[in-house]
This record gives structure tokens, C-alpha cells and sequence, in this order.
């Protein structure tokens, strides 16, 4: 089962999301300062989970809610940003541009019926 899961405590949440393999496939950009908060990013992650994917390394840019593809030393990264530019999800690093799609494709899948566990 797919599913968001919060961890911390006040003053520092933060939370996961895991694939039904049990794998992380993104991670809370931040750290929130209360559970309430935390789960109003996860909601974020949720309602721009469907957002377009824009490839930093070829140069592409736009505004308002995205996922960002691009590379830092030798790994591929992707973020997910919401409408209002904030970054509400971050990837692990990936070797291949592919695979950081790949990852940005389980989120759209997973997120929206993902549980919350906390």
C-alpha cells in the first residue's frame, strides 16, 4: 500500500512518501512546525501530484505548479514545486534521467490515494 508517513516531533515534522514496495519515492522539502502543517503539505503534494514536467537540464523553464528534472554532479534530482514556487517534494538521486521520471511517474501514480500515517 502506498502511503505518506510523518515523522518528527513539534517544531519538525516531516514526511515521506512510500511506493507499495515499501520504498521511499520522495521526501518533504522542509521541515514543519506542526503535524497540522505537515499534513497541509502533504495535501500540496497530493493536489499537484499531475503537475508537467520541465527539464532544467535542456534549458526549459515555467512557472506555477512542476516537477523539475536536473542534474547535480553525476545524479539526476527532481523536486516538485507547488503553484506558488515553494519546492513540496524532493527526490532521491537517480544515475539516469529515466529513472528520475520513473520517479516522478510512481508519485503521480501513488500520491493521490496514498494513506497518512503518523
Amino acid at each position: 500500500m502506498n502511503k505518506f508517513k510523518i515523522s518528527g516531533m513539534e517544531g519538525n515534522y516531516r514526511f515521506n512518501l512510500y511506493a507499495k514496495n515499501n520504498k521511499i519515492i520522495g521526501r518533504a522539502s522542509e521541515g514543519y512546525s506542526t503535524k497540522s502543517s505537515c499534513k497541509a503539505g502533504i495535501e500540496s503534494v497530493r493536489i499537484n501530484s499531475e503537475s508537467p514536467i520541465i527539464d532544467l537540464t535542456k534549458g526549459e523553464r515555467e512557472t506555477g505548479a512542476r516537477y523539475e528534472v536536473f542534474k547535480s554532479s553525476d545524479q539526476y534530482w527532481f523536486r516538485l514545486k507547488a503553484g506558488n514556487g515553494e519546492t513540496i517534494l524532493a527526490s532521491q538521486g537517480y544515475t539516469t534521467k529515466e529513472s528520475a521520471i520513473n520517479g516522478i511517474n510512481s508519485i503521480t501514480e501513488n500520491a493521490p490515494s496514498a494513506t497518512v500515517e503518523d
